[in-house]
Formats: structure tokens, C-alpha cells, sequence
């Protein structure tokens, strides 16, 4: 086996397998993908992904940068290191969602009632799933494996590798090439987290060598962040069903 992976499959991965296959088996996504999706659902999914993704991106630079100072508190400064280096990497990547919003709704506008407004829909409340994200950051910075931040940055990143090109496609399937223009951050990110997948692998088989007791708690960790992100994009798949609603109404 791969040295650079070993632990990560004998410790950690087991520990996973049951929350990544949501991602297969997750009715609301399976909506979404499903062959005979709805484009008005499809686009109300996307308008609904990056207005409320703005609240789950803008501090990741932060968290990730914070994570990594504390790890190097703990005396892990090889891996704390790594992740103040990588949090540089996505500084002002929420930027791209408030843009792909704006562009997003304006091709909506055009096409479709009620009338929406960017602005509006990047200020609505979080939803549980949300709160729950920016608290599951915080929690590790403060707890006993800030370095647990590695985990999560695995998986989050590791699912644009795996959703992000089934998206995209589906995406121009249902809704045409055009479409593509307001999913900037999405294209970007199936891209760039191919890379950041691998090196956080590298990470976090780092991490499990030098505290194997810790093991639990780290994929703890990246198990809750993989299962509340996927609550999150079930609350999307919702909202944009109400949306959808409320254009067949108007």
C-alpha cells in the first residue's frame, strides 16, 4: 500500500464509509441528478447553493489558518505549518459564490418568476445545518485536536472531486453550456481540490502517525463535516423546491 495513505486506510476511512455513501444514496441529491431532473429545480439548486454558500465559505481562510496556529501550539508543527501555508490558498474564494449568485439570478430573472434578488438571498437566515458547520470549525480550533481541522478539509475538499464533476454535467445536460458561466466557484474548485485532496492525504497520514490515539476523534471529526454538508445541500435542494413552487404559482 501507499506509505503516503496507509494510515489513513487502516485508521481513519473505516470510520467514513458509512456517512461518504450518503452521497450515493442521499434522496434529496438523487433528485437533483436524477436523469429526468427538473432545469427550473436545477438552477434554483445552484441560485440556492452559492447565496448560501457565501455564509459557509467566507471564514474558511480563517478557520484553516487559525486550526494550523493552534497546531503548532500542541507541538504538531509540521502539520499546523501546512495549514497556515494552505489557508493563503482560500483567502476570498466566497467572492466567486457571491458572483456566480448575481449572475445566477439575473439569468433567472430573465426566464422566470418571482423576480430574485442576489443580495437578498446571500442575507437570509442560516439554516440548522449551516450554524452547525461554522460551529464544528470553531469546536476543533478550541478543542483537544485543532489538528483535527485536516479531516475536514479531506473531506469537504475530497467531495468537490467527487460531486463537482456529476454536477457540472448535470448542469449543462439540464440546463445547457450557458449555464456554466455562473459556476465559476464549482468549476474552480472540482479542479484545484484534486490537488488539495491529495495533499491533504499526505496531512492527515502525517497526523495519524504521529498521535494514533487521537485517531477517533480526528475522523469523528471529518465524518460530522461530511454529514452536516450534506445536510446543508439537502437544505438547498428543499429551498430550491419551494422556489420552484413559488414560480409555478406566479
Amino acid at each position: 500500500m501507499n506509505m503516503s495513505k496507509q494510515l489513513v486506510e487502516e485508521l481513519y476511512t473505516p470510520n467514513l464509509t458509512a456517512t461518504r455513501e450518503r452521497i450515493k444514496t442521499d434522496p434529496r441529491l438523487k433528485v437533483l441528478l436524477d436523469d429526468k431532473a427538473d432545469p427550473a429545480l436545477f438552477e434554483a439548486f445552484l441560485i440556492t447553493w452559492n447565496s448560501l454558500g457565501v455564509y459557509m465559505t467566507e471564514p474558511v481562510d480563517g478557520w484553516i489558518r487559525r486550526a494550523g496556529e493552534a497546531t503548532v501550539k500542541a507541538g504538531l508543527d509540521d502539520v499546523g505549518q501546512k495549514l497556515i501555508a494552505h489557508a493563503k490558498h482560500e483567502a476570498g474564494h466566497h467572492l466567486m459564490m457571491v458572483e456566480d449568485t448575481k449572475h445566477l439570478v439575473a439569468r433567472w430573472n430573465e426566464r422566470r418568476s418571482p423576480k430574485l434578488n442576489a443580495e437578498e438571498l446571500i442575507a437570509q437566515p442560516p439554516t440548522e445545518a449551516m450554524k452547525e458547520y461554522r460551529e464544528i470549525h470553531e469546536n476543533t480550533i478550541t478543542g483537544e485536536m485543532p489538528a483535527a481541522q485536516v479531516a475536514i478539509e479531506y473531506e469537504i475538499e475530497g467531495l468537490s472531486t467527487v460531486l463537482g464533476p456529476v454536477i457540472l454535467e448535470q448542469a449543462k445536460r439540464v440546463c445547457g453550456e450557458e449555464i456554466l458561466q455562473g459556476m465559476s466557484f464549482l468549476k474552480e474548485h472540482t479542479e484545484i481540490d484534486v490537488g488539495h485532496t491529495a495533499l491533504n492525504e499526505v496531512m492527515l497520514n502525517k497526523l495519524l502517525s504521529q498521535v494514533p490515539d487521537k485517531a477517533p476523534i480526528i475522523a469523528k471529526t471529518g465524518a460530522s463535516a461530511l454529514d452536516i454538508y450534506l445536510r446543508f445541500m439537502g437544505d438547498c435542494v428543499e429551498r430550491a423546491g419551494k422556489l420552484v413552487q413559488s414560480a409555478a404559482a406566479a
